[in-house]
Protein backbone atom coordinates (compact mmCIF):
# COMPACT_ATOMS: atom_id res chain seq x y z
CA UNK A 1 0.00 0.00 0.00
CA UNK A 2 1.18 3.70 -0.24
CA UNK A 3 2.46 5.94 1.93
CA UNK A 4 -0.80 7.99 0.35
CA UNK A 5 -3.17 5.19 1.27
CA UNK A 6 -2.09 5.39 5.03
CA UNK A 7 -1.42 9.05 5.29
CA UNK A 8 -3.72 9.93 8.45
CA UNK A 9 -5.87 12.64 9.00
CA UNK A 10 -4.85 16.07 10.59
CA UNK A 11 -6.46 16.66 13.77
CA UNK A 12 -8.63 20.02 14.05
CA UNK A 13 -6.96 22.39 17.08
CA UNK A 14 -9.62 23.28 19.56
CA UNK A 15 -7.11 25.61 21.67
CA UNK A 16 -8.25 28.82 19.69
CA UNK A 17 -11.73 27.94 20.46
CA UNK A 18 -11.91 29.63 23.35
CA UNK A 19 -10.59 32.42 21.70
CA UNK A 20 -13.83 32.32 19.24
CA UNK A 21 -16.33 31.84 21.66
CA UNK A 22 -14.73 35.37 23.33
CA UNK A 23 -14.70 37.02 20.49
CA UNK A 24 -18.01 36.38 19.68
CA UNK A 25 -19.34 37.15 23.46
CA UNK A 26 -17.46 40.60 23.08
CA UNK A 27 -19.26 40.74 19.18
CA UNK A 28 -22.62 40.35 20.83
CA UNK A 29 -21.88 43.15 23.75
CA UNK A 30 -20.73 45.79 21.34
CA UNK A 31 -23.85 45.30 19.42
CA UNK A 32 -26.55 44.22 21.29
CA UNK A 33 -28.75 47.19 22.37
CA UNK A 34 -30.05 47.09 25.94
CA UNK A 35 -33.53 48.48 26.58
CA UNK A 36 -33.35 51.33 29.17
CA UNK A 37 -36.83 51.79 31.46
CA UNK A 38 -36.35 55.49 31.79
CA UNK A 39 -39.14 55.96 34.46
CA UNK A 40 -41.08 59.03 35.00
CA UNK A 41 -38.92 62.42 34.13
CA UNK A 42 -39.70 64.61 37.26
CA UNK A 43 -38.07 67.58 38.49
CA UNK A 44 -36.75 67.19 42.17
CA UNK A 45 -37.16 70.28 44.33
CA UNK A 46 -33.69 72.06 45.46
CA UNK A 47 -32.15 71.24 48.67
CA UNK A 48 -33.46 72.60 51.46
CA UNK A 49 -30.80 74.76 52.92
CA UNK A 50 -30.47 76.23 56.83
CA UNK A 51 -32.86 78.66 55.87
CA UNK A 52 -36.51 77.03 54.81
CA UNK A 53 -38.01 78.39 52.04
CA UNK A 54 -40.62 80.94 52.28
CA UNK A 55 -44.47 79.84 52.66
CA UNK A 56 -46.59 80.09 49.25
CA UNK A 57 -50.01 80.44 49.46
CA UNK A 58 -52.80 80.08 47.33
CA UNK A 59 -56.38 80.49 46.93
CA UNK A 60 -58.04 77.19 47.38
CA UNK A 61 -60.05 77.83 44.28
CA UNK A 62 -56.48 77.86 42.34
CA UNK A 63 -55.30 74.27 43.48
CA UNK A 64 -57.19 71.47 41.48
CA UNK A 65 -56.87 68.65 43.60
CA UNK A 66 -57.23 65.01 42.48
CA UNK A 67 -56.26 62.59 45.27
CA UNK A 68 -56.20 58.97 45.28
CA UNK A 69 -56.79 56.17 47.91
CA UNK A 70 -55.45 52.69 48.13
CA UNK A 71 -58.81 50.99 46.57
CA UNK A 72 -57.66 53.35 43.69
CA UNK A 73 -60.73 55.35 44.09
CA UNK A 74 -59.88 58.93 42.53
CA UNK A 75 -61.16 61.69 44.17
CA UNK A 76 -61.37 64.99 42.45
CA UNK A 77 -62.03 68.12 43.78
CA UNK A 78 -63.05 65.67 46.92
CA UNK A 79 -65.86 63.80 44.64
CA UNK A 80 -65.07 60.61 43.62
CA UNK A 81 -64.89 60.26 39.63
CA UNK A 82 -66.51 57.35 38.18
CA UNK A 83 -64.77 57.95 34.90
CA UNK A 84 -60.96 58.42 34.59
CA UNK A 85 -61.63 58.97 30.78
CA UNK A 86 -62.74 62.89 31.59
CA UNK A 87 -60.38 63.83 33.82
CA UNK A 88 -58.04 65.23 31.05
CA UNK A 89 -60.84 67.57 30.22
CA UNK A 90 -61.06 68.76 33.96
CA UNK A 91 -57.67 69.89 33.81
CA UNK A 92 -57.91 71.70 30.58
CA UNK A 93 -60.75 73.72 32.01
CA UNK A 94 -59.14 74.51 35.19
CA UNK A 95 -55.87 75.42 33.54
CA UNK A 96 -57.71 78.06 30.99
CA UNK A 97 -60.21 79.50 33.44
CA UNK A 98 -60.11 83.23 33.90
CA UNK A 99 -62.15 83.86 36.79
CA UNK A 100 -60.40 86.72 38.00
CA UNK A 101 -57.51 87.45 35.79
CA UNK A 102 -54.33 89.24 36.48
CA UNK A 103 -53.01 92.12 34.40
CA UNK A 104 -50.72 88.76 32.99
CA UNK A 105 -53.33 86.52 32.27
CA UNK A 106 -55.21 89.02 30.28
CA UNK A 107 -52.10 88.94 28.21
CA UNK A 108 -52.05 85.47 27.92
CA UNK A 109 -55.76 85.15 26.88
CA UNK A 110 -54.88 88.21 23.83
CA UNK A 111 -52.49 85.73 22.92
CA UNK A 112 -54.32 82.70 22.57
CA UNK A 113 -55.40 81.28 18.62
CA UNK A 114 -58.71 81.78 18.36
CA UNK A 115 -59.73 77.98 19.04
CA UNK A 116 -58.38 78.57 22.53
CA UNK A 117 -60.51 81.82 23.33
CA UNK A 118 -63.57 80.07 21.83
CA UNK A 119 -63.10 77.42 23.78
CA UNK A 120 -62.30 80.41 27.33
CA UNK A 121 -65.19 82.24 26.53
CA UNK A 122 -67.65 78.89 26.15
CA UNK A 123 -65.86 77.11 29.71
CA UNK A 124 -63.27 79.44 31.42
CA UNK A 125 -65.07 81.91 32.87
CA UNK A 126 -66.20 80.56 35.76
CA UNK A 127 -65.87 82.03 39.47
CA UNK A 128 -65.08 79.44 41.53
CA UNK A 129 -62.66 77.80 39.55
CA UNK A 130 -58.98 79.29 38.69
CA UNK A 131 -58.45 83.06 38.57
CA UNK A 132 -55.73 82.40 35.53
CA UNK A 133 -53.48 80.22 34.26
CA UNK A 134 -51.00 81.91 36.01
CA UNK A 135 -52.57 81.31 39.41
CA UNK A 136 -53.65 77.33 38.44
CA UNK A 137 -52.20 74.45 40.39
CA UNK A 138 -52.54 70.75 39.65
CA UNK A 139 -52.41 69.06 42.88
CA UNK A 140 -52.37 64.38 43.21
CA UNK A 141 -51.90 62.47 46.18
CA UNK A 142 -51.74 59.55 46.41
CA UNK A 143 -51.76 56.74 48.97
CA UNK A 144 -49.30 54.16 49.30
CA UNK A 145 -51.66 51.37 48.23
CA UNK A 146 -52.67 53.06 45.06
CA UNK A 147 -51.44 50.96 42.45
CA UNK A 148 -48.70 51.65 40.11
CA UNK A 149 -50.92 52.02 37.34
CA UNK A 150 -53.23 54.45 38.09
CA UNK A 151 -50.72 56.98 39.35
CA UNK A 152 -48.98 56.57 35.93
CA UNK A 153 -52.19 57.43 34.50
CA UNK A 154 -53.24 60.41 36.63
CA UNK A 155 -50.17 61.87 35.86
CA UNK A 156 -50.47 61.00 31.97
CA UNK A 157 -53.58 62.59 31.74
CA UNK A 158 -52.51 65.91 33.72
CA UNK A 159 -49.65 66.32 31.40
CA UNK A 160 -51.64 65.63 28.23
CA UNK A 161 -54.18 68.62 29.13
CA UNK A 162 -51.06 70.69 29.27
CA UNK A 163 -49.36 69.62 26.01
CA UNK A 164 -52.79 69.98 24.04
CA UNK A 165 -53.06 73.45 24.75
CA UNK A 166 -49.34 74.33 23.71
CA UNK A 167 -49.65 72.63 20.96
CA UNK A 168 -52.94 74.40 20.13
CA UNK A 169 -51.35 77.40 21.05
CA UNK A 170 -48.99 77.16 18.48
CA UNK A 171 -50.89 75.11 15.68
CA UNK A 172 -48.97 72.11 16.11
CA UNK A 173 -50.16 68.64 16.82
CA UNK A 174 -49.25 67.06 20.46
CA UNK A 175 -46.79 64.55 18.54
CA UNK A 176 -45.02 67.38 17.05
CA UNK A 177 -45.11 69.84 20.06
CA UNK A 178 -43.28 66.97 22.17
CA UNK A 179 -40.86 66.01 19.16
CA UNK A 180 -39.90 69.36 19.56
CA UNK A 181 -35.52 70.06 20.17
CA UNK A 182 -34.89 72.18 22.99
CA UNK A 183 -31.01 72.21 20.92
CA UNK A 184 -32.06 73.59 18.05
CA UNK A 185 -32.85 77.75 18.60
CA UNK A 186 -35.83 77.98 16.39
CA UNK A 187 -37.68 75.35 17.78
CA UNK A 188 -36.76 75.67 21.73
CA UNK A 189 -37.98 79.41 20.80
CA UNK A 190 -41.12 77.89 19.41
CA UNK A 191 -41.46 75.41 22.65
CA UNK A 192 -41.23 78.40 24.85
CA UNK A 193 -43.74 80.62 23.11
CA UNK A 194 -46.57 77.74 23.90
CA UNK A 195 -45.71 77.92 27.42
CA UNK A 196 -45.14 81.75 27.77
CA UNK A 197 -47.93 82.70 30.56
CA UNK A 198 -49.11 79.18 31.26
CA UNK A 199 -46.80 77.81 33.30
CA UNK A 200 -46.94 73.43 33.61
CA UNK A 201 -47.82 73.79 37.82
CA UNK A 202 -47.99 70.06 38.79
CA UNK A 203 -47.84 69.45 42.70
CA UNK A 204 -46.98 66.34 43.80
CA UNK A 205 -47.51 65.49 47.64
CA UNK A 206 -46.11 62.76 49.23
CA UNK A 207 -47.98 59.71 49.41
CA UNK A 208 -50.07 59.33 52.70
CA UNK A 209 -48.88 55.28 54.34
CA UNK A 210 -52.68 54.96 54.95
CA UNK A 211 -55.85 55.44 52.65
CA UNK A 212 -59.49 54.60 53.15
Amino acid sequence: MSKRGTRSVPEISSGSMADIAFLLLIFFLVTTTIANDRGIALLLPPKIEDEPPPEVTKKDKNIFKIQANSKDELLVEDEILEDLDELKEMVRKFILNFGDPTKEAVETYNSLPPSLKRYVNEHGRQDDNSDGPDEAVVSFKADRGTSYELYIRVLDDVNAAYNEIYAERIGLSVDEFLALSKRKEEEKELYESARVGLPRAISIAEPTKVGG
